[in-house]
């Protein structure tokens, strides 16, 4: 094959953190494929966390809305062009209105979304709200992903509006603060799976094939290497599904233990962040 570029190699560095030799070396032995080469370098080395690459570069907010007595909420993406205008009056109400209309209106699409007739003004459709905004700002603007849910539910959306998270639970009634309390832990954490069944078996298996190459490496007994796999597992599970996470504010229960012990279940949770792929 030709030899591996700069650019990969630093593209691969800036993804995994490892050194610059150790990142042409693994591209090398990859035959120059990026995913490959990440998997190489994480048998290689348990300290490697690869960042996902897959990130648009775009600008905008998350926008909540919930009604507590319809039981109705809904999460919505709205991107723009340019930073100062995530902090505009104009655009944060339109993000918060697009996101009142989702949770009241039931859209099916993005495009069903913007042909509705508006719930906070019945003469306009919503596509015209939007371009009224965009007519004031001169800027581009558009809802891009969103979600709707219903049930009891608990929301959180940090204070730049770059990231915000919708949490469906369901018991007899749920404490406002302590579902923001969860969603806010999970902005912080940004779990890989709510629950231990919801991550695959596949990759539970490629999980233990990276441990058991570590382990295995340290040329300790096979079964020693076995219950260091199950130990790293356990690790895994604690650091990466938010019921098995230790909860931010109180190390001492997890997210799981705290939902339990106020007579709650998880249903499930939306996490959006500005710029990511969903």
């Amino acid at each position: 094959m030709s030899e591996i570029s700069a650019a990969a190699v630093m593209k691969l560095r800036n993804r995994t953190g490892a050194p610059m030799m150790d990142c042409k070396a693994a591209l090398t032995e990859a035959g120059g494929d990026e995913e490959k080469a990440v998997e190489i370098l994480r048998k290689k080395s348990a300290g490697i966390q690869a960042k996902k690459a897959d990130r648009e570069t775009a600008e905008g907010r998350i926008g909540i809305f919930i009604d507590p007595a319809k039981k109705v909420g809904s999460i919505v993406e709205m991107r723009c062009e340019s930073a100062p205008v995530v902090k505009s009056d104009q655009f944060i109400a339109l993000t918060q209105q697009i996101a009142k209309q989702i949770a009241l209106s039931n859209p099916k699409s993005i495009d069903d979304l913007l042909a509705q007739t508006s719930v906070d003004d019945p003469k306009k459709k919503v596509n015209e709200i939007v371009a009224e905004v965009i007519g004031l700002i001169r800027e581009s603007m558009k809802p891009s992903r969103m979600t709707r849910l219903e049930g009891l539910l608990g929301s959180y959306v940090h204070h730049d509006g770059s990231v915000g998270v919708l949490i469906q639970v369901e018991g007899p009634k749920a404490e406002p603060q302590l579902l923001r309390d969860i969603c806010m832990h999970i902005t912080a954490k940004n779990p890989a799976a709510a629950k231990r069944e919801d991550v695959t078996p596949e990759f539970i298996e490629k999980e233990k094939e990276i441990a058991r190459d570590q382990a295995a490496a340290t040329g300790k007994p096979a079964k020693v290497v076995e219950m260091i796999i199950e130990g790293k597992m356990k690790t895994w599970f604690a650091d990466n599904v938010l019921l098995e996470q230790p909860f931010v504010k109180d190390a001492t229960k997890t997210v799981g233990e705290l939902l339990k012990g106020a007579g709650l279940s998880l249903v499930r949770y939306v996490r959006y962040k500005v710029g990511e792929l969903s």
